[in-house]
């Protein structure tokens, strides 16, 4: 059974940082695509970064370029996105989807978790 558990989600102050985590089950995790997505209340879910298999290709959106990276230690079966100078504008739950398609990077990935909530506010 596919599983991907995100963890890490929590209050911080603006100009803050995090680590959120994803944690992939019952899947081969370095022949997959991994992606995170995040929605704010009243909003579409919205990609954030991607990482993707054996290519090591990454994408970011452009309202996190530079200040999110995303990691992947497949020997642990994980995927991180570290997130730095957090802004208001990055309060939503986040979630991490994963796909075999190594060109995938949308809404349309094949599996997901339920989310992590990230509230930055002081």
């Amino acid at each position: 059974q596919v599983q991907l558990v995100e963890s890490g989600g929590g209050l911080v102050q603006p100009g803050g940082s995090l680590r959120l985590s994803c944690e992939a089950s019952g899947f081969a995790l370095p022949l997959y695509t991994i992606g995170w997505f995040r929605q704010a209340p009243g909003k579409e879910r919205e990609g954030v970064s991607c990482a993707s298999n054996g290519t090591r290709n990454t994408y970011y959106s452009d309202s996190v370029k530079g200040r999110f990276t995303i990691s992947r230690d497949n020997a642990k079966k994980a995927v991180y996105l570290h997130m730095n100078s957090l802004k208001p504008e990055d309060t939503a739950v986040y979630y991490c989807a994963g796909d075999y398609d190594p060109w995938r990077c949308d809404v349309g990935m094949t599996y997901w978790g339920k989310g992590t909530l990230v509230t930055v506010s002081s």
